[in-house]
C-alpha cells in the first residue's frame, strides 16, 4: 500500500464526470487499499478516486462503524428517504466547511472489489458519505450544494 496525493480544489480533474470501471483486477485492488491508507492517513471519512487524479468511477468510505472501509465501484444511489441539514467538509478543499442539504438515508448499488454487485444503506453521517463520494464521481463537490458556508 502506498499513500496518494490528494488533489486540491481549483484542479480540473475534480469537476470532470469519471468513466465507469469495468475490469476488476490486482491495479484496482491496489487503487482500493492506496485510498483506504490515503483517507485514513488525511483522517477522512471517505475518498473518491478523481481526488487521487483518477478519472474512474471508485469510492470509498469508512464512518468507524461495524461495516469499516466499503468500497465501491460504479455506484449509483437507488433509493432516498428523508433529509438533514449537517455540516461536510472535503479533503480536497483542506480548512473549508458549510452546511449542505443531504438525504437522511440512502441506498447504495455497487460492484465490489471482484466485480460482484451489492447493495447498502446508510444513515446520518454515512448517508452523507455516501452522497458526498458519488458526487466527486460526477464532478460536483459539497460546495455545490452548500446552504450555509461555515469556516
Amino acid at each position: 500500500m502506498a499513500l496518494r496525493n490528494i488533489v486540491i480544489f481549483g484542479d480540473p480533474i475534480l469537476r470532470k464526470v469519471c468513466r465507469s470501471v469495468v475490469i476488476f483486477d490486482d491495479h484496482l485492488a491496489v487503487l482500493l487499499d492506496d485510498m483506504a491508507e490515503t483517507m485514513h492517513s488525511a483522517d477522512g471519512c471517505g475518498l473518491a478516486a478523481p481526488q487521487v487524479g483518477l478519472l474512474k468511477r471508485v469510492c470509498i468510505v469508512d464512518v468507524s462503524d461495524e461495516d469499516g472501509v466499503i468500497e465501491m465501484i460504479n455506484p449509483i444511489i437507488i433509493e432516498k428517504k428523508g433529509h438533514q441539514e449537517e455540516g461536510e467538509g472535503c479533503l480536497s478543499i483542506p480548512g473549508e466547511y458549510g452546511t449542505t442539504k443531504r438525504p437522511m438515508v440512502v441506498t447504495v448499488r455497487a460492484n465490489n472489489r471482484k466485480g460482484e454487485t451489492f447493495t447498502i444503506s446508510g444513515s446520518g453521517l454515512k448517508a452523507r458519505a455516501f452522497c458526498h463520494e458519488i458526487d466527486h464521481l460526477d464532478g460536483i463537490l459539497y460546495t455545490d450544494r452548500l446552504t450555509k458556508k461555515n469556516k
